[in-house]
């Protein structure tokens, strides 16, 4: 929005000029969002307090837990909103990709929306059925991520091609059928998303991998898609090629600065929580990021944390229904270092520093093809 106002004013305030760079962007995005959410929260804190809107502690989960229960929740809505603000605000509104990523954003923190209120109706942690949920979820990636291929891809030169971490994008990919890929991609999106929602399980677990996943993201968002001069980045580093891709750094961005704005007041012993209004937005939004910057491969190893963390799941029940018992202590496998006896600000902070391990990883794979 600003990028056009500044575009159509350039002639009367040669000042402007500097809005058209994707970098100067970036910043401003990252600015305006840590603050809009570092204003509003006090307030937003309250209004939640207000209207009672409190976390419902699972019955099963760590009995340390129980004292969190009553703590606000459904911040997420606030980290959503600021990034779409902020989002709107500095990137291209003629990019469909920018539209594509928000859409599926947004429409993911509206299934945790209802997943949360749910839960707050029944005063218990169940909320959709899970097979309802991603169903909603799968319904809404195909439809937007297959009208995205079919009609948007082929005018960008989005090919079909999935490209191999760590080996050049020139001489190692495959190339899948339609249908193949977009199911492909809608997995990715749609694991993020829910692999992010099982994340969320203790004060600030959640928004150090993401600031960790954005800020890795927003690196391959831009050179996927910039040039510095007459210099085509992703050629020289051997990446795929997307056009417009930078614009989503100017997404990554605002996800930082909107997470660490809400990190302020979610540090332990957390002030409010993001509910699945915000673990499943920002997993949603990430993960399309991610595949229309065709990392669909990396992906495993940027959300590393939210990979283990899911995978944990899938084997604790998997194990449990064919032999009667269990392979962790408690699944996601975060509880189980709580029941080791391991401080929660001790498992938070060992956390963030494997995602950024995972993080340091991803990024290497630039160079090493």
């Amino acid at each position: 929005m600003l990028l056009t106002l500044a575009e159509r004013l350039r002639d009367l305030m040669s000042s402007l000029n500097i809005v058209r760079y994707v970098s100067f962007r970036i910043m401003a995005a990252f600015v305006t969002s840590i603050v809009i959410c570092l204003v509003l929260y006090p307030w937003f804190i309250r209004m939640l307090q207000k209207r009672r809107i409190g976390q419902v502690i699972r019955d099963d989960g760590p009995k340390t837990h129980h004292s969190k229960a009553g703590t606000p929740t459904m911040g997420g809505a606030l980290i959503m909103v600021s990034i779409l603000c902020s989002s709107l605000m500095w990137t291209d509104l003629g990019n469909p990709l920018v539209w594509v990523t928000l859409f599926i954003g947004v429409l993911f923190a509206a299934v945790g929306y209802v997943d949360d209120s749910r839960k707050l109706a029944r005063k218990n942690s169940k909320g959709l059925p899970g097979r309802t949920r991603l169903l909603i979820e799968f319904a809404v990636v195909l439809t937007l991520f297959g009208l995205f291929l079919a009609y948007v891809g082929p005018s960008l030169r989005y090919d079909l091609r999935l490209y191999v971490p760590f080996v050049s994008a020139e001489k190692f990919w495959f190339t899948l059928p339609f249908a193949v890929y977009l199911v492909l991609g809608a997995m990715v999106i749609v694991g993020t998303g829910n692999a992010s929602n099982i994340t969320d399980g203790l004060d600030g677990l959640l928004a150090g991998p993401i600031l960790t996943a954005s800020g890795t993201l927003l690196i391959l968002t831009y050179i996927t898609g910039a040039k510095l001069g007459s210099l085509d980045l992703s050629a020289y580093l051997l990446i795929p090629k997307v056009v417009g891709a930078q614009e989503l750094a100017i997404i990554c961005a605002a996800t930082m600065g909107a997470t660490i704005g809400f990190l302020y007041y979610n540090t332990y012993p957390a002030e409010v929580f993001m509910g699945d209004t915000g673990s499943l937005g920002l997993g949603g939004l990430l993960g399309t990021m991610a595949v229309l910057t065709k990392n669909e491969l990396l992906s495993v190893i940027i959300f590393g944390v939210f990979f283990f963390e899911a995978l944990s799941v899938i084997l604790q029940t998997s194990f449990f229904k064919l032999t009667g018992r269990r392979i962790f202590p408690m699944s996601p496998v975060h509880h189980s270092f709580e029941l080791m006896g391991w401080a929660e600000p001790k498992i938070v902070v060992r956390f963030w520093i494997a995602s950024l391990l995972m993080a340091m990883v991803a990024l290497a794979s630039i160079k090493v093809r």
